[in-house]
């Protein structure tokens, strides 16, 4: 019997000895666990997606950060010069949590970068990005990750000085201003209110810039020349531009049904959704596919060459006068009207399938079908200056092609929203059509243009 109490003691002994042993396991690993967690040591990430390489007065950029541990807990951008650091940017969270991620994970947000009252000089530069999470390793501090960039710190906005401005312009016009600038600029060109005329050189400080006026503008509130630096300073000159009146033009166009059947079949086969009545076919082409065709023109403008390859007046092709620059067309069908739209170009007829001429010298970048202008080839002729040949039969020549003036490119037709065998012309300024009176007129290029440039 007490041999039995011996073995029954010395049972309940071990059990409770385990169950201390399985405790104290549980809590070292609990311990360990949670030690792991608390004082990970995994250091968290901190980049500009693009790093700047200059700054100026105020510089935006995108600042990213992450932390797929215990997740962020601060973000700083510091600038550094001669020993001394000016913080410019910082951002903190509270702790959300312990055995959990505390903070949050990624940090993504464009910010800016402003130099003034830090009392740093211009010059060369540190700037230094940190990010700390939420660890307690580090003597409980965190996790800390600092990138030092260097930059160069630029303040001063370049000069622009304007040797010659377009003095005088009229709706639909063209102009050039020509300016010099004190230092090298990543964009620079003129300004007319929302419109930007970029800028090309002429020689190591001299920039031309071809500005034009829609046909239908008023007069403008901002004409000024801009450059902007690699830090982001923009300098700025301003000018005057007296805009003339013009007086438009109104036309009367009637829509006949033997009209309607030989066109549309032609839209219909290059826009096959197309849908209802005939006129209302008729009306989409002439609304929604014209203002298709109109986008497209300025992204084909949108990429010029950079030099100028034509040379004086542009060739007019010998015919008589149709249609011209700005005319107000008004369309009727059986008596009403059903539409009203602006003749973008001057209509030349000479004879059927006349052989059509490059108007000056540059490079074809277009040859297709486009729309209300049937068969089309549009030519750069360098520095944001395009001519447009539309409604041809033929197209002789191919993108890529340099072209001298007078070379043959195509014949005429009456492809596109064209009634009868002529040309539709246009010249065009960074994708803004302009009348092509002007530039078919040597006195009018050597006024504005030439005699400037020999000057």
């Amino acid at each position: 019997m007490a041999r039995k109490n011996r073995l029954r003691r010395r049972g309940k002994s071990h059990t409770g000895r385990n169950i201390v042993i399985v405790l104290v396991l549980l809590v070292l690993t609990g311990l360990g666990v949670g030690g792991w967690i608390l004082f990970e040591p995994e250091k968290p990430r901190i980049s500009f997606a693009h790093p700047p390489e200059y700054l100026g007065r105020s510089v935006r950029v995108n600042l990213q950060a992450t932390d797929g541990r215990s997740g962020l807990r601060s973000v700083m951008v510091a600038l550094e010069q001669n020993g001394k650091s000016h913080r410019i940017f910082g951002r903190d969270w509270p702790r959300q949590a312990w055995f959990s991620r505390a903070g949050q994970a990624r940090f993504q947000e464009k910010i800016t970068l402003d130099v003034t009252g830090t009392g740093v000089k211009d010059g060369k530069a540190t700037l230094i990005l940190s990010a700390r999470d939420f660890s307690l390793n580090g003597l409980f501090k965190g996790n800390l990750t600092e990138v030092r960039l260097p930059v160069t710190i630029d303040t001063r906005p370049p000069r622009v000085a304007i040797e010659h401005a377009q003095r005088y312009i009229r709706p639909g016009g063209s102009g050039i201003v020509v300016y010099s600038l004190s230092e090298d600029a990543v964009r620079h060109g003129v300004r007319i209110d929302e419109t930007f005329f970029p800028g090309y050189p002429l020689d190591d400080k001299r920039f031309i810039s071809y500005i034009a006026l829609p046909w239908n503008s008023e007069a403008p509130k901002l004409t000024r020349v801009e450059a902007r630096d690699r830090a982001g300073n923009t300098g700025k000159a301003v000018f005057d531009l007296t805009v003339k009146k013009v007086r438009l033009k109104k036309d009367r166009i009637t829509i006949s049904d033997s009209f309607l059947r030989r066109k549309l079949p032609e839209f219909r086969e290059h826009y096959p959704d197309l849908s209802g009545s005939p006129i209302e076919q008729y009306i989409t082409v002439n609304n929604r596919i014209r203002r298709e065709n109109a986008e497209k023109i300025r992204a084909i403008c949108g990429h010029p060459e950079e030099k100028q390859l034509w040379h004086d007046r542009f060739l007019r092709m010998p015919g008589a006068g149709r249609a011209g620059f700005a005319d107000q067309r008004t369309y009727y069908y059986q008596g009403k009207a059903i539409d009203h739209q602006t003749h973008l170009g001057m209509d030349i007829a000479s004879t059927a399938r006349a052989v059509i001429r490059a108007a000056n010298s540059g490079k074809v970048i277009f040859t297709d079908y486009l729309g209300i202008y049937g068969n089309t080839v549009i030519i750069d002729h360098g520095q944001g200056l395009f001519s447009l040949y539309a409604h041809l039969s033929r197209i002789d020549t191919k993108v890529g092609a340099l072209v001298a003036k007078g070379d043959p490119i195509a014949r005429s037709g009456l492809t596109g929203m064209a009634g009868g065998d002529h040309l539709h012309f246009s010249i065009l300024v960074h994708g803004i059509f302009v009348t092509p009176v002007e530039w078919w007129d040597q006195h009018w290029i050597d006024v504005n243009i030439n005699n400037v440039l020999a000057d």
